[in-house]
């Protein structure tokens, strides 16, 4: 009975990397479709790991920006929700820690979108703050470039003035 729950689980993920391959081609809104079938399949209370990934890539393919912001708060919410599950669910905490800058960046982008930059500032805040979850490679290089790219257009944004972000201890 295990290792069929695992094997379905396995196979949402890659319904959603299937999902996301689509939305990476340029394919917005079928990606937008199959994520959304996924997210009726598995529901608020499914898989946080599932939701936590379906919610992050569901929100890239959304054209308004709030949309985007709601979606990003939902893969937060599961992450968070992971954080603080049963046992057995902690034991995926490692890599989701290293998810925990991506998710901030994201939420910080958002609320520059909607020309919120305080809220933007503590996103980017949080999402340098844990860094040090990532490992030195593309992705956690990736991801620090990203921060600092946000945080510099931050930065000079017209009407919010150059501010300095919280130091942050590694």
């Amino acid at each position: 009975m295990r290792e069929q729950q695992e094997a379905s689980e396995d196979a949402v993920m890659t319904r959603i990397g299937q999902a996301v391959i689509l939305l990476h081609a340029g394919d917005r809104e079928e990606a937008r479709n199959r994520l959304g079938a996924i997210w009726s399949e598995i529901g608020e209370e499914g898989d946080c790991l599932h939701r936590c990934t379906l919610a992050h890539y569901m929100a890239d393919a959304q054209d308004d920006p709030a949309d985007e912001l709601a979606w990003d708060l939902r893969a937060l919410t599961a992450a968070e929700a992971l954080r603080g599950g049963p046992p057995a669910s902690r034991e995926q905490d490692p890599a989701m820690r290293a998810f925990y800058p991506s998710l901030h960046l994201s939420l910080a982008a958002d609320y520059v979108k909607l020309h919120r930059p305080d809220a933007a500032r503590v996103h980017l805040a949080r999402a340098r703050a844990a860094t040090g979850a990532l490992s030195d490679d593309g992705y956690g290089n990736g991801v620090r470039a990203a921060i600092a790219r946000l945080e510099r257009r931050l930065a000079t944004e017209p009407g919010t003035g150059p501010r300095p972000f919280p130091e942050q201890s590694p």
